[in-house]
Parts: structure tokens; sequence; C-alpha cells
């Protein structure tokens, strides 16, 4: 089960009309999107919403090892957290965090920019064999990959163990419904690649975008 949630309420004390469980993009795309994601829930909190956003083992104040999870372990402990949620709810998952958030029972599932965990894994690798490169060490992605069946790898500051980094390259979104899938740009939800980002940054506009949608989607399909 998560160790932390970051919980916002609506502010007149009223029982909410429904809770939104966020899913942040997984490992260092996560602290690049939090401020975001924060903004995006005092904004449904404002509208009548809860909002939670939990720390899965390993990620920020869980006292669990990152290199004692999986794949397998955030998905169970994300279920455990949506069946502690009583009334509506909506699972909004980013980037990675779509891969997890199939096993939890909701009434909804939002998604924007969903992501293949073999796309993460060669970011995570690339930034690996830079960091060697600079270090005057010598690696590449297969090297690494030969290695990370083995042992546990440090990439881009995570440990991970050869279980993660095995799951992380077959797993992809699995289909759940009713949802909504949303990608980002010109025909998507306007807004900031900020995972992208070297530093962890805001967007307001796009923490606006994201609440009015979810709300604008949960009404339509009935959810809430």
């Amino acid at each position: 089960m998560d160790e932390h949630r970051l919980s916002i309420l609506p502010p007149d004390g009223n029982a909410p009309r429904a809770t939104i469980l966020f899913v942040p993009p997984l490992f260092e795309e996560a602290n690049r999107m939090r401020r975001t994601l924060v903004l995006a829930m005092r904004a449904l909190a404002r509208e009548g919403f809860a909002a939670q956003l939990p720390d899965l083992p390993g990620q920020n104040e869980s006292l669990t090892p990152l290199s004692g999870v999986d794949l397998v372990i955030w998905q169970e402990a994300l279920a455990e957290t949506a069946r502690s949620i009583d009334g509506p709810l909506i699972i909004a998952s980013l980037r990675g965090g779509c891969l997890i958030d199939h096993a939890a029972r909701a009434d909804g599932w939002w998604r924007l920019a969903p992501v293949k965990g073999a796309s993460l894994l060669r970011t995570l690798l690339r930034a690996r064999v830079a960091a060697d490169r600079e270090a005057g060490g010598e690696s590449s992605p297969e090297m690494l990959q030969a290695r990370g069946e083995k042992e546990a790898l440090l990439l881009a500051g995570n440990l991970l163990s050869p279980a993660m980094l095995a799951q992380l390259g077959q797993a992809s979104e699995q289909q759940v419904a009713p949802l909504r899938s949303l990608s980002l740009g010109a025909n998507g939800l306007k807004g900031s690649a900020l995972w992208l980002r070297a530093e962890p940054g805001e967007d307001r506009a796009m923490a606006d975008a994201i609440a009015a949608d979810i709300a604008a989607w949960g009404a339509e399909c009935g959810v809430i």
C-alpha cells in the first residue's frame, strides 16, 4: 500500500462529487510533473471534487527501497489505494502511470500521453550512457540491459531491480472502460511536456485544462 497520500478536499466541507486518484508519471518524470498535478488537484477541489496523489512504494516519502519493487507491486499498491476510497472514483494517469492503473477498480479512467514501458526504459538507458561518458567511462544500452538481467541498475538516479527492468521493457497500457485517453498538443490537451524538462516546473494553464477535462468527461459519461 502507498505510505503517504496527498489529499485535497473541497473547501466548503461538503461531501465530494467524486474522488480523482492521480497516478503520476514514473521515475524522474514524476518530480517534473508534481507541481502541475497539485495545481490540477486544487482546481478540482474548487469544483467540488476530492483529489488524491499517492506515493507508490519506493517513491517520494515511501520508506520502501525502490530496488525492492516492480510494476506488479505498484499495480497492487494502487489497487489497494483505490479500494480505500468511498464513492465515485476516477483514476487519472499520466505517461508511465498509465502502465499500472488497470488493476484498480474505478468508475472511469482518464489518461494523458500514455507511453510504452520500452520507451521509458530506452530513455533511462540513454541517460545512463551519457552519464558514463561524462565520467570517462563507456557503456551502451545493450551492455546495460545485459547487466540488468542479473543485478539492479542505477538509471537516472533510480536503482531498478532486474524484475522492474524486465517488466518495464514489456509493459504497455491495458484496456479499461470507460476510458478517455488524450495526447498532448494541438489535437489533444494543450500544455507543456514538463516531463521532458531538465528541472521540475509548472504549467498553471495545463493544470486548469486537466481539471476541466476530467470534470467534463466524468459528467458526460455518467461517472459523476
